[in-house]
């Protein structure tokens, strides 16, 4: 079997090249420039442990940290380094529920696009405060017309929200649906309905590097939270958690390490709490700096053409994927960034009837598509709050990528469906 090329830009990448690999969303890719400084990172690391964690693991953090700042137009100390965004979101979890602010009768309103791991944080964490967490159907798919599908969205959010409304966490990108959401608008309307009697969690797992101009500080929630991981093709376990002033004293990381109860001279305690969990290896962190110069000479225009770029891509390839199964877009372009999620055209109880094939992804299709094709991008059931079942198929477009390779995921789709 003869597999379409990627673009020429592959050649930074270490991916198989016996794969189509379209999932970049997932779990993302480091370039392999970016992996080779992790390796010097590592040997300095176990060249003298002890020596590097007492001098020099901290000045590597600010350093990280710094060069994020800047890329997101903040302040270097209003980020915390985690691991992972679910890890940031159960930190702000559980930050409000043990400090009280999470009281009995309060409601959490998670829409229902979240991305499955962060519900179950909201569904764990809200009952041990006594409070109560409220779905926010959002439609899906949405049509063409952006005005009509940016309002929708808002009045279904702002419809479920109440004067016991305490907490809201919302995508900023979400997972399923892939919809890039209008963030800054919902957050002004919950403002300007609850006041500050509310605390906004924003969810942004797959927005930097995705989203455009990306501004934390000037969206107007509380926390926000994204994997640099993913987009910003740094290596797997480095995220961020930004927390607006005010806000960061007396949050602490979900793992306490020595340096809880002794702090370091001149440093603030919510960078020194985070900075050191205990022993773990944070070379993927000190890349940051890296990756974000590594990727933004991917492109003479830097960054905004990267993402430019990226996006173009999407959207060509989700056209072209449409018309060869005869299907809709789901979004109108302007919700769209560098993934999309398409519904397949299978009915609903035949939907059902697939989801319960023995497979080792989400769905069986997936399972064909890649030992069949070589392909890998991710296909699965999604249930919406209404009960209704989906099946969506949603592909990524990074730099690595070409039209060659969606126009064969086409061909490969079409054939299996019709033998299904």
């Amino acid at each position: 079997m003869t597999l379409p090329a990627p673009s020429p830009f592959a050649r930074h990448w270490r991916l198989d090249p016996g794969t189509v690999f379209l999932n970049h969303g997932s779990f993302g890719a480091a370039p392999a420039r970016v992996l080779g400084v992790q390796s010097v990172w590592r040997e300095r690391l176990e060249n003298d442990p002890v020596r590097f964690f007492v001098e020099h693991h901290y000045a590597a953090m600010d350093a990280a940290r710094r060069s994020l700042a800047d890329f997101l137009d903040c302040e270097w100390d209003s980020l915390a380094l985690v691991t992972n965004a679910t890890t940031a979101v159960a930190t702000v979890f559980a930050h409000l529920r043990e400090t009280g602010f999470l009281r009995a009768g309060d409601e959490v309103l998670v829409p229902d696009h979240e991305y499955p791991a962060c519900q179950n944080i909201a569904r764990h964490d809200a009952p041990l405060a006594g409070a109560y967490v409220v779905p926010a159907p959002l439609p899906f798919p949405l049509g063409n017309d952006h005005r009509a599908a940016e309002h929708t969205i808002v009045a279904n959010i702002l419809a479920h929200a109440s004067p016991k409304t305490r907490v809201v966490l919302l995508s900023h990108v979400t997972s399923p649906t892939a919809l890039i959401l209008p963030v800054e608008r919902i957050v002004h309307e919950l403002r300007h309905r609850l006041g500050d009697s509310v605390r906004i969690i924003v969810d942004g797992a797959h927005a930097i590097g995705f989203v455009p101009n990306l501004r934390p500080a000037a969206l107007g929630c509380d926390y926000y939270t994204s994997n640099c991981h993913k987009w910003l093709c740094s290596p797997k376990g480095s995220a961020f958690l930004w927390v607006r002033d005010g806000l960061r004293e007396g949050l602490r990381p979900l793992v306490l390490s020595n340096h809880a109860e002794r702090g370091k001279p001149g440093r603030p305690q919510f960078l020194t709490e985070f900075d050191y969990l205990g022993t773990a290896d944070c070379t993927p962190f000190y890349c940051l700096p890296d990756a974000i110069q590594t990727m933004g000479l991917m492109a003479a225009g830097g960054w905004p053409e990267v993402m430019r770029r990226n996006r173009e891509l999407c959207l060509k390839a989700r056209d072209l994927l449409c018309a060869a199964l005869r299907i809709q877009p789901t979004a109108p372009d302007t919700m769209v960034g560098c993934t999309c999620s398409l519904i397949l055209p299978t009915p609903p109880d035949k939907a059902r009837r697939l989801a319960e094939r023995p497979c080792r992804y989400g769905d069986a299709l997936q399972d064909v598509l890649l030992d069949r094709w070589c392909i890998q991008v991710p296909v699965w059931n999604w249930t919406l709050a209404t009960g209704r079942t989906m099946r969506l198929l949603r592909v990524s477009a990074q730099a690595y990528n070409s039209i060659e390779q969606y126009e064969y995921l086409a061909h490969a789709l079409k054939t299996e469906l019709e033998a299904e």
